[in-house]
């Protein structure tokens, strides 16, 4: 996708990408770099660190923030870590995309939107999924409440599974980036190592595997990475809270943690572009996700 900008100087900045778990933010992001970068499911919650995406162009940079779904009513560290990561995102930004559901105002939308009130940084509103509207007409009194809701400059139908529209979308962002020379190599996507995003990979696996059998206190370590030959060897710690999470997520003779693996290996591959030998085990570690210690430990340092 090719954005077309009249203005020949070169622009750079952050943009934030938030809204509500589940509201399809890190399909956008993967949707507009064009290359998988960030864990996505339909439970919501599942992306918990803030993750830079880097879209360059020739005469522009966008530095895109994916951020944790703002959302109410769980009070653990873990929940904490994530609203604190989304709400730090919007001060430290050019552009900020708030992400909502073409056709459902939650009362987590509205937490959000309550945030943008005193924002003095342009909101740009990605209405998303319209592409499930056989009517787009029926869009525009939505449209007209969310004008009425948050200050926003502009209102941009899309579907990030889709890919519609983003072309519309990056335009808008590109009009609101500062002037100035791009912060990271052309051929950079993301500030988030390799190590990183195969935990994040096993982690997309096993949350799309179990869906809502296995709660939230789970978390994934890379305790090796090395290349050795043309092989890349990973062995990914998977921890869990109790024994009973432990039994689910290694199933019947070990059949549920194969295909796991099995199918994270094959994103791996496609990402680093090479065969992977991947090792997975579990570990029951108590409490660790309302523990603020255990989660700085494992990478949470926004506490």
């Amino acid at each position: 996708m090719t954005v077309v900008v009249s203005e020949k100087k070169s622009r750079c900045g952050y943009a934030a990408i938030i809204g509500r778990p589940n509201v399809g933010k890190s399909t956008l992001l993967n949707h507009v770099l064009g290359q998988k970068i960030s864990i996505t499911s339909r439970k919501p919650q599942t992306t918990r660190h803030n993750m830079l995406g880097i879209k360059t162009e020739e005469n522009h940079q966008i530095i895109f923030v994916d951020t944790p779904g703002m959302h109410l009513g769980q009070d653990k560290a873990i929940n904490r870590y994530m609203n604190r990561s989304a709400s730090t995102a919007i001060r430290d930004v050019d552009v900020v995309v708030f992400v909502v559901d073409r056709c459902a105002w939650t009362e987590e939308d509205e937490a959000v939107a309550r945030r943008l009130e005193n924002c003095e940084i342009p909101v740009l509103i990605a209405l998303n999924k319209v592409d499930q509207l056989d009517d787009k007409e029926s869009l525009l009194p939505q449209i007209e409440q969310l004008l009425e809701r948050v200050g926003a400059s502009e209102i941009i139908p899309i579907s990030a599974l889709r890919g519609n529209n983003l072309d519309a979308l990056e335009r808008e962002i590109v009009k609101r980036l500062p002037v100035g020379e791009h912060f990271f190599p052309e051929d950079q996507i993301t500030d988030r190592s390799s190590r990183f995003i195969a935990a994040e990979m096993v982690r997309e696996k096993i949350t799309r595997q179990l869906g809502d059998e296995l709660p939230y206190q789970m978390n994934v370590e890379i305790e090796e990475f090395s290349q050795q030959g043309e092989v890349l060897h990973i062995g990914a710690l998977i921890l869990v809270e109790r024994d009973g999470q432990k039994r689910i997520l290694i199933g019947n003779k070990g059949d549920r943690i194969k295909q796991i693996g099995t199918d994270a290996r094959g994103d791996m591959e496609a990402l680093f572009g090479c065969k992977v030998m991947l090792r997975l085990w579990v570990k029951v570690k108590s409490g660790w996700s309302d523990d603020e210690r255990a989660l700085r430990s494992l990478g949470y340092d926004n506490l």
